[in-house]
């Protein structure tokens, strides 16, 4: 068997893979802001840098990098969950095959013939400045999610595809940040007898540290021209914003309930009140519903382009079955033979009588 990459000379010349080092003035500290930037702020910037989200990026990073990898030793943990990073943040992850690892490309350009790429234009990052290279569509493996039909090259984010969820989860926690930094929380407007500048200073002053003390007696009555004033008590007035009025708190769980089933988590698992089977079976939706179905996209292409068969499996290693369900059916089974033997029935012959018997 050959590789793909022994192949490269009965291609077209125009398509051979070429290494290009360019003269740059960015250096090593632009680099590392470039990557920073595409895998930790996303494709937008927005809603990825919440907890939210980072929390159902660090699942998907952790059950792929859980998963059984057979067929080749090129695709390790780490690969894994670099990869699972990228398709929750960028919706797909590239990876040039060489003769005994693989390297990451942080930028590509794709050509296409029929909807299939043809040949890639890949940036691949190294310490102190990257460089770019041209590969055949048979040396890279392309790991895409939610694959449009429009573009079938390319993948979209979950957060692509929840735009609206996204920005509302943005906005909101923008907003409260902005209300906890800047507002005048705990503030209080207080009504002070008539004074002199330094007087009322020093009073001030003094409130601060005097939890359960009296702290003014004086009386704010003032006699002038045309008799006394009105009596005012010391009730202070609050300046605190009243943020249960704007349902901020309400929405914003709604937003993240949202995003969270956009990555395929079930938003009960992260309630107060949930318990052990809920967080259970809500890990087996996320195994057996989000994350099997990607490696089993995942296998296929590595499949394809390695040329040789890969499987890979989250729902073992990750324990996501449900081992109660299957004691319980054992047990049943088990208890039906012991009463079989016990009638003197042969459990192999009513096992091969039910074959026969059309049950429509």
């Amino acid at each position: 068997m050959r590789w793909p990459w022994q192949k490269r000379e009965e291609m077209s010349s125009d398509l051979r893979t070429s290494r290009e080092t360019r003269s740059s003035g960015s250096g090593f500290t632009a680099e590392i802001i470039a990557a920073r930037e595409a895998y930790i702020s996303g494709a937008r910037g927005m809603a990825e840098l919440t907890g939210t989200v980072q929390t159902c990026v660090t699942m998907w990073e952790s059950g792929l990098a859980l998963a059984d990898i057979v067929g080749t030793d090129l695709i390790n943990h780490s690969v894994m969950a670099a990869t699972a990073r990228s398709l929750a943040l960028r919706g797909e992850a590239v990876w040039v095959i060489r003769e005994d690892n693989l390297a990451p490309a942080t930028d590509w350009e794709v050509s296409t013939r029929d909807g299939t790429p043809r040949a890639y234009r890949l940036s691949i990052p190294d310490a102190g400045g990257g460089h770019t290279e041209t590969a055949l569509a048979a040396e890279v493996l392309h790991f895409r999610t939610a694959v449009d039909m429009v573009a079938p090259w390319y993948g979209s984010a979950p957060l692509r595809r929840a735009r609206l969820s996204a920005g509302l989860l943005h906005a909101l926690e923008t907003a409260l940040g902005e209300i906890y930094e800047f507002a005048p929380l705990g503030s209080q407007i207080v009504p002070l007898p008539e004074h002199d500048e330094a007087g009322m200073n020093r009073m001030q002053r003094s409130f601060r540290g005097s939890r359960g003390r009296v702290l003014v007696r004086e009386s704010v009555a003032v006699s002038a021209a045309g008799g006394p004033a009105p009596a005012q008590d010391w009730r202070p007035n609050d300046l605190t914003p009243d943020m249960a009025k704007s349902m901020a708190l309400e929405t914003l769980e709604a937003s993240r309930s949202s995003i969270f089933a956009a990555f395929g988590v079930l938003p009960a698992m992260w309630a107060t009140n949930a318990q052990g089977p809920l967080v259970r079976e809500a890990q087996r939706h996320l195994a057996q519903w989000v994350l099997q179905p990607m490696v089993g996209l995942m296998a296929e292409e590595a499949t394809n382009k390695l040329g040789t068969p890969i499987t890979m499996d989250v729902v073992r290693p990750t324990q996501a079955f449900d081992a109660g369900g299957r004691a319980r059916a054992f047990a049943t089974m088990v208890q039906a033979l012991t009463q079989a033997k016990e009638a003197g029935l042969d459990p192999q012959a009513i096992e091969d009588s039910f074959k026969f018997i059309d049950w429509e």
